[in-house]
């Protein structure tokens, strides 16, 4: 559905709730401007609506969590009925039985779909619970305290997967209360080449980039401090860069070399966003540990870290005090909805056409990226795309991009910007999303780029703090 005309953005509505929010919230968690937010009142499919009756086309999926769009029938339903039924349990006394059919689908859809057998799972509420279970596995796994991650990272902001988080901007506050356990290294960004080696498609990367992070890998590795590769398979709020196809297979292989574990998180990519069901799939390379999140409750803040049974099995048994819990693990209501998530998303997926749509997008945005343009380095993996928005030097320009993103909004379509220096117009809507849908949202884009380059100062000036 192609949203209409918009009104006043935003509306008296949303302007008094942002009064409301600037009195009662940390004034350090929403961005509030003249033009900035709107306020959500409901959503269906891939359209939201906010409270002043406006809608919009949602490329974001909410932040990757809508997969198959919003309000889906089958999810809502499986959700209303648990509710009625039993909303709470007591995840590791005594547990649901959604539970355990959640855990045997993650265990099917894994590693037993990867021929690795039966997997087993540590359930959590949001990614950052997915990663600090990997990385505790890894430490009891190997002896080893200390991580290998990369730069661009993004793993959450609980305490020890900010660790992992190399994106500056959350750490620095915080740097004195961190342990200093893990090593970043550089993410094979083509486009930008950590290594000075030139802007390239990933498909022609230099051979020197992999020799240079395969030596920077053994080194930090050597030292035995290290017990885990820690990384995503494409870095997501880092910027939407799919690396070259060398770069997975190269971690499976140092990792086995050395004895560290592959941990992958999987929290953006998976579950089809890039076209497989995981990501990791379209380099045939099978992690040790896997975290997934995002969509997996279909809505509900639900995650899980999984692993082989060989690895998850270095856990003592419980005598009756857990290690790591928590009081809303394994919710009987976040189960039966990831339950019913994975269901309509194993059914559904074939007719999604996710690469063929991925392919469409990422067409109409490489066509945006002319000479004089502001748009640079079009890149994506199926429904998980980016493109820079620089100067006339080609250095990232975030106070443009911010502008973007509230034209856009302005004119329909709701857009974030991410990436180190916040200058990547990133795209992940539902993998439901039409292609005419698609064909709208970059003809939008378009118009705001035909008018910053025949007016440069027509843009909204608010979002220029971002």
């Amino acid at each position: 559905m192609i949203p209409a005309q918009k009104t006043q953005i935003p509306g008296p509505r949303s302007s008094e709730l942002c009064t409301r929010l600037r009195r009662w919230e940390s004034r350090n968690v929403t961005f509030l401007s003249a033009d900035f937010p709107i306020f959500w009142e409901r959503a269906e499919g891939v359209n939201v609506w906010d409270v002043d009756g406006n809608r919009y086309l949602d490329l974001t999926a909410g932040f990757g969590v809508a997969a198959l769009g919003y309000s889906v029938p089958g999810i809502a339903l499986a959700g209303r009925t648990q509710l009625e039924r039993l909303a709470i349990g007591m995840g590791d006394v005594h547990p649901s039985a959604e539970k355990a059919r959640l855990l045997e689908a993650l265990s099917r859809v894994t590693f037993e779909a990867w021929g690795r057998g039966e997997a087993k799972s540590i359930l959590g509420c949001s990614g950052s619970d997915a990663v600090e279970a990997a990385m505790k596995t890894a430490c009891l796994a190997t002896g080893r305290p200390q991580l290998i991650a990369f730069r661009g990272s993004y793993h959450g902001l609980a305490y020890g997967a900010m660790e992992a988080t190399e994106l500056g901007d959350f750490r620095k506050p915080f740097l004195e209360q961190m342990a200093g356990r893990v090593r970043f290294l550089p993410f094979p960004n083509c486009w930008r080449c950590p290594w000075g080696r030139g802007e390239r498609p990933s498909s022609e990367c230099d051979p020197g980039c992999r020799s240079a992070l395969a030596a920077e890998l053994k080194a930090a590795l050597a030292t035995r401090a290290a017990g885990a590769i820690l990384v995503e398979p494409m870095l997501g709020r880092g910027g939407m860069v799919p690396p070259p196809d060398w770069f997975l297979p190269l971690l499976r292989e140092v990792a086995d070399e050395e004895g560290a574990l592959l941990i992958l998180d999987e929290i953006f990519t998976g579950f089809f966003r890039t076209g497989p069901r995981f990501a990791c799939e379209r380099w045939k390379v099978v992690p040790d540990l896997l975290c997934v999140g995002k969509p997996l409750g279909g809505g509900f803040p639900i995650s899980a870290c999984i692993g082989p049974r060989e690895v998850m099995d270095v856990w003592p048994e419980s005598d009756g005090e857990a290690l790591h819990t928590s009081t809303f693990l394994g919710s009987p209501l976040g189960c039966r909805m990831a339950c019913a998530f994975l269901e309509e998303i194993e059914e559904r997926c074939p007719g999604l056409a996710v690469e063929e749509k991925g392919g469409r997008l990422l067409a109409g945005l490489r066509d945006l990226t002319f000479p004089g343009s502001p748009l640079r380095h079009a890149r994506g993996s199926g429904l998980f795309a980016g493109v820079e928005v620089t100067d006339e030097g080609g250095r990232p320009n975030p106070a443009l991009a911010g502008r973007w993103s509230t034209a856009l909004l302005q004119a329909g379509v709701i857009l974030l910007a991410g990436g180190p220096d916040r200058h990547v117009l990133s795209f992940t809507p539902p993998l439901v999303v039409t292609g005419e849908e698609l064909d709208w949202s970059i003809a939008a884009l378009r118009s705001v780029l035909e008018r910053l380059i025949a007016q440069p100062g027509s843009l909204p000036l608010s979002m220029s703090k971002l």
